[in-house]
């Protein structure tokens, strides 16, 4: 059961992420040039590897089992509570709905009041708004995926996850090269909220030494106890 939960909070927190990165590219590349578009995104897929080189087994070779399950869910929580926080007020009609859609527009808005370059020329506009927003969404990615993966039983359920939703993302986003927006992302956000925060209250508090009931099963009732206290205060808040 924690190899799907874990799966499944990386694969959705990876997914919602690519899909405003994926956005702000298409962007770029409807409005400007594909080719800027696509050379500075793939730059920034490149810090952000570099980026999970280092935190990962840098992290996993070098920190004591306690204290990495300590900053595991001290990260996880930082997260997953913002995440819950904004789900929240989003599901109460607090906040605007979550949309890759709004990305999409607010890049191309961006962009409006920049000359494009004769061709042969570097667009640099296009560049760093595609640079920028995909490097934003992929240190994000890597950090969650890299805490979920420090696990002390292995990376494997939070690489599959985001393996399959980067798979899954992109594909799509190639295929049709618009923003998907029939996908719930409010909702996915807030759940991913819920399933960070969990983590990390499980992870955090076994670092500090406490043993919980059920042992693993215990991210089961952390999940349905903090769903719960959102459902709760999103519904007092409308």
């Amino acid at each position: 059961m924690t190899f799907v939960l874990v799966a499944l909070g990386a694969g959705v927190a990876v997914s919602v992420e690519l899909l405003e990165a994926l956005a702000i590219v298409l962007a770029v590349g409807v409005s400007r040039r594909w080719k800027d578009a696509l050379v500075d995104a793939g730059a920034a897929v490149v810090v952000c590897a570099a980026l999970a080189v280092l935190v990962g087994p840098v992290l996993l070779a070098n920190v004591p089992l306690d204290t990495l399950r300590v900053i595991i869910g001290t990260l996880l929580l930082l997260y997953g509570l913002e995440w819950l926080r904004k789900g929240t007020l989003r599901l109460a009609g607090r906040r605007a709905r979550a949309s890759s859609l709004a990305e999409y527009v607010e890049a191309q808005e961006e962009l409006q009041e920049a000359p494009l370059p004769p061709p042969g020329t570097a667009d640099w506009a296009g560049r760093v708004v595609a640079f920028k927003g995909v490097l934003l969404e992929g240190v994000e990615v890597v950090l969650i995926v890299s805490a979920l993966a420090a696990r002390p039983s292995g990376p494997a359920p939070a690489l599959a996850g985001a393996a399959l939703a980067t798979v899954v993302v992109l594909g799509a986003g190639a295929w049709l090269r618009k923003p998907l927006t029939r996908i719930p992302e409010t909702e996915l956000k807030w759940g991913v909220g819920v399933l960070l925060s969990a983590f990390g209250l499980f992870f955090a508090a076994e670092g500090m030494g406490a043993h919980w009931p059920g042992g693993d099963l215990a991210v089961l009732y952390l999940v349905a106890a903090l769903a719960a206290a959102s459902q709760l205060q999103s519904h007092r808040l409308a």
